[in-house]
Formats: structure tokens, sequence, C-alpha cells
């Protein structure tokens, strides 16, 4: 079995040096970067499996990064900050991380996260691989008498509204194709939480709100009278279609 691999953004050298260190220790492939640009060079040429991604960057900062990488690229995020500020955490859930841990943290913490997010892209795509009841092997298609369409390629990570491809952040994609494999089922918050983003994810439930609220923007006719992503009050979300 090929060894993930693993892209270190941190301009640190000691801090650099212990996680390739430790990393390497576990088994993983490790690939490094002390700057920002070099960090976008070696995330588009190499295509790792997971990102550490320290925000306070010589160059570009890692937000800037992540922006940048989420236009291509689908896999883990994980940001590092020596800023504990909230509103550090909003700013890069919304640039496209999947999680985020404040220094200084343990190793151990550190690298259960990692084999967490890897272990969700594992499940996901087996899940994909195995999902029987799309009419594709490669696609979900949720059609209306209108004639309004909704396709959802799981090959090719992109979705398709009326013929019109759609910009999906990474989070929204694989909140969109979770909800609709499970369609008719209704789904709370905290496990769409716990499915979605990881059983450690720090955020709350607020998350699930903000992302289906931006879906809802990106894929229904109305987002004020939905036909497609439900609030069940009282209980979660349902996806119809």
């Amino acid at each position: 079995m090929t060894s993930e691999k693993i892209l270190v953004v941190e301009d640190e050298f000691v801090l650099r040096d212990t996680l390739t260190y430790n990393l390497t220790r576990h088994g993983y492939e490790v690939l490094t970067a002390a700057d920002g640009h070099r960090a976008v060079e070696l995330a588009q040429a190499e295509h790792p499996d997971l990102i550490l991604l320290d925000v306070m960057l010589p160059g570009l900062d890692g937000f800037e990064v992540c922006r940048i990488l989420r236009v291509d690229y689908t896999s883990p995020i994980i940001m590092l900050t020596a800023r504990a500020d909230e509103v550090d955490k909003i700013v890069g859930l919304e640039v496209g991380a999947d999680d985020y841990l404040t220094k200084p943290f343990s190793m151990r913490e550190l690298l259960a996260r990692v084999k967490a997010q890897l272990r969700r892209v594992r499940l996901l795509r087996e899940e994909y691989a195995g999902d029987t009841e799309a009419p594709a092997p490669n696609q979900l298609r949720f059609s209306r008498a209108d004639g309004h369409a909704l396709v959802i390629d799981l090959d090719r990570h992109e979705v398709n509204r009326d013929g019109e491809l759609l910009a999906l952040k990474p989070k929204e994609y694989e909140l969109l194709v979770y909800l609709a494999q499970k369609r008719g089922r209704v789904l709370s918050r905290d496990q769409i939480l716990a499915d979605v983003w990881g059983w450690d994810y720090v955020g709350g439930s607020r998350t699930v709100d903000v992302h289906i609220r931006w879906l809802r923007e990106k894929i229904e006719d109305d987002p004020a009278d939905p036909s497609h992503l439900i609030t069940v009050r009282g209980a979660g979300y349902r996806f119809e279609g």
C-alpha cells in the first residue's frame, strides 16, 4: 500500500522538523514548504493527501494559500496558528480549511486529527464507489417534473444544476453528497457535524446551518422555499429529490 502523502507548510524550522519526524515515524510520506508560494507550487505538483498549513507565513499567508488551492484541491487542509481568536478560525473555515489547531498543541492530538481526516476521506471514497442507487456508476441525479435537474458527478467532484457547473467549496460539496446519498432521511445537526466534519471537530452545529444556507443559494430555485434541502423543525435537515 502506498504511503499517504502529507505536505507540511511551516516557516519555523524546529516545528517543521518535528512534524516531519513524527509524521514519517507513523508511516506518512512528508513534503515540506517554508513559505506560501512554495506551498502552492508543491501542492499543485504533488497532490498531497493532506496539508498541514500554518497561517502566518512569509510571502502568501495561510488563508491565501488555502483560498488558491481550493480552486481545484479537494483533500483535507488542517490550519495551524498561534492565534486563538475565533475570527481567525471562522476565516480559515470559510476559505476551505477542514480543521484548525491552535499552537501550542500536542503531537498526539495533531496525529489523531490527521488520522481522522484521512480516514474520513477514505470512507467517503469507499461510499461513493459502493453507491448502488445512482443511475450511473459515477453520478447522483435528481430531476423534477418542471425540468429542474441536479447532477452530482462523484468521479469529477462536480455539481451541475440545469446544465450549469456550480462553484462549490470542498466542504459544501462533501455535505451535499452526504445528504443526497441519505435522501429522504431526517438527519440531526449533530449527526451531520460528526459524519461530515468529524467527531473531533471543534466548531458548533451552527457550522451546519451556515453551509446549508450557502448550498441553498447555489442549488435551489428559491433559497427561501427550498425543494431539495428541507429544514425539519426541531429535528434537522432532509434532502429531497
